[in-house]
């Protein structure tokens, strides 16, 4: 009896073992290199043994394969493409944008779901257009003031933890600041109703940028998630979006003002019943979209998550890259003291503008530490790689490894060497369009991009003029990534926060 069972056991594992590894086979038909996947996992088993961060895996696997323009890999049991080319990624990027509008990353059609980053394509045209108005110069420009304003706090901030000999940990430090720019400028909602909520929002944060098993599991069915309409975000998150909504709406008695914020454009279109996209054809279909409270919920999600978090982590990584180039800090130093001089002390729209070199060392900063990455794509259709043989099918992911990209020595000599240089006006100019991925390209690019400049150059404008950083040489070693997070976040470290003799 023990021999049949240890058969029956056996039997058992040989099949699972055969179903995990069925499609292990798909790319070698198709002449394509790439790693070799390891069974149940594919390529990506340090991320989903929570080893390493997802971004370093596909920065890796990218460096693997130098002299291939595509690499084919495995989601799990999945298989998925890595474009290496830069005219490819430009093709599903910008150039054929329509059959690769969908990030693949849309779950349920109720709670938080449906918004801006995770909406298929149907829902994020009409949304993209409604709310593209309130990222322009004109809008930038009247919200300078407020993240001024939030600035000055948290330098008074920074230095009664200076007075106090305090040293705290950088990224939640920053992240004070990022989370009242964002109430301040897209909720009106000033720090202090928040600030005995931090604690609660650090709670969300780890929700909301930490993956579950769950998210393995649409890896190996592609789309199941959406399939059986299931919301990876628990209740609390929801709830605490939608009685920030709610409160925001009744302190405006449900009609706009004239502060012209997020919140403002919600409240117009609040008024309608629904709202409709852009038709791109006269032969296209009117897409429209009924405005929820479930659907300004998930946008007023959207926003605060992009709007503080992925700021705080630049600002974090480049205060860490000046602290370990003191000279690099100094002429950043200069430069504020030099525009802020011009502007009596003022930070204002103009003056951002004129920050020109510590432009130069946040792009750096996000070349060598992309935030969002690897950007995916979920092809709409069949679609022939442009120069090669093979044929995307519909449904597929296809991935492009930012990180891979800009740590490349053809398009970055001495890749891995800080050198903000690189974006000097003259060395830009000449560059491939999809060289430097930190936002994205195309259509579906990051709305936030000029939010997320102007509020991080706001507050580091403000923090240079009064203060210095450095680092004891453990603190200033290599970057650790936190395997936990969807996101490329660094382990927590602390570096010294001196006040400027002025």
């Amino acid at each position: 009896m023990m021999y049949t069972y240890v058969a029956l056991v056996a039997t058992a594992c040989y099949l699972f073992y055969l179903y995990v590894t069925r499609n292990f086979s798909y790319w070698k038909q198709r002449h394509v290199n790439g790693p070799r996947p390891v069974a149940l996992f594919g390529n990506l088993q340090a991320v989903a043994l929570r080893r390493q961060n997802i971004a370093v895996v596909f920065r890796d696997i990218y460096k693997q394969f130098p002299n291939e323009k595509i690499v084919g890999m495995y989601r799990m049991t999945t298989p998925c493409l890595l474009v290496r080319d830069l005219d490819i990624a430009k093709a599903i990027l910008i150039k054929d944008f329509d059959c690769f509008s969908d990030r693949g990353v849309s779950f349920s059609e109720r709670g938080l779901s449906n918004n801006l980053f995770h909406a298929d394509t149907d829902i994020w045209r009409v949304l993209r257009n409604r709310f593209t108005p309130i990222f322009t110069s004109t809008k930038l420009k009247n919200m300078v003031y407020l993240m001024e304003q939030s600035g000055d706090r948290f330098v008074e901030y920074v230095r009664q933890l200076c007075a106090e000999g305090q040293e705290p940990q950088l990224h939640r430090l920053i992240q004070r600041y990022t989370v009242a720019t964002i109430s301040a400028c897209a909720f009106g909602l000033d720090f202090d109703t928040i600030a005995d909520k931090m604690h609660v929002l650090q709670k969300l944060d780890n929700v909301i940028f930490s993956p579950s098993f769950i998210d393995e599991v649409d890896m190996m069915y592609p789309g199941i998630l959406r399939k059986l309409n299931i919301d990876i975000f628990p209740k609390d998150l929801s709830k605490f979006f939608d009685t920030l909504v709610t409160t925001v709406v009744n302190q405006r008695k449900g009609k706009p003002t004239n502060r012209r914020d997020f919140m403002d454009l919600i409240l117009e279109l609040r008024q309608q019943s629904e709202i409709q996209g852009p038709k791109r054809s006269v032969e296209e279909q009117q897409r429209t979209l009924e405005l929820t409270d479930d659907i300004i919920a998930a946008q007023a999600f959207v926003f605060y998550a992009g709007g503080y978090e992925t700021s705080a982590s630049t600002m974090s990584f480049m205060m860490y890259e000046l602290a370990r180039n003191p000279d690099m800090q100094e002429r950043v130093i200069q430069e504020v003291d030099e525009v802020m001089r011009k502007y009596d002390g003022k930070v204002t729209f103009e003056a951002l503008n004129e920050l020109k070199y510590m432009e130069q060392v946040f792009d750096e900063t996000l070349r060598l530490y992309p935030i969002v990455d690897p950007l995916q794509r979920r092809a709409q259709q069949d679609y022939r790689i442009p120069g090669t043989e093979l044929t995307v099918k519909k449904g597929q992911m296809v991935f492009i490894s930012a990180g891979g990209i800009h740590r490349d020595e053809r398009y970055y000599p001495d890749p891995e060497r800080f050198d903000p240089d690189r974006f000097s006006p003259e060395n830009s100019s000449n560059r491939h369009p999809c060289a430097y991925l930190p936002f994205g390209a195309g259509p579906r690019n990051c709305i936030g991009m000029r939010f997320a400049r102007v509020q991080s150059k706001t507050c580091l404008a403000k923090f240079f003029s009064a203060f210095r950083v450095s680092g004891a040489p453990e603190t200033l070693r290599e970057v650790r990534f936190v395997p936990r997070r969807f996101i490329l976040a660094s382990e927590a470290f602390k570096l010294t926060i001196t006040p400027r003799k002025l």
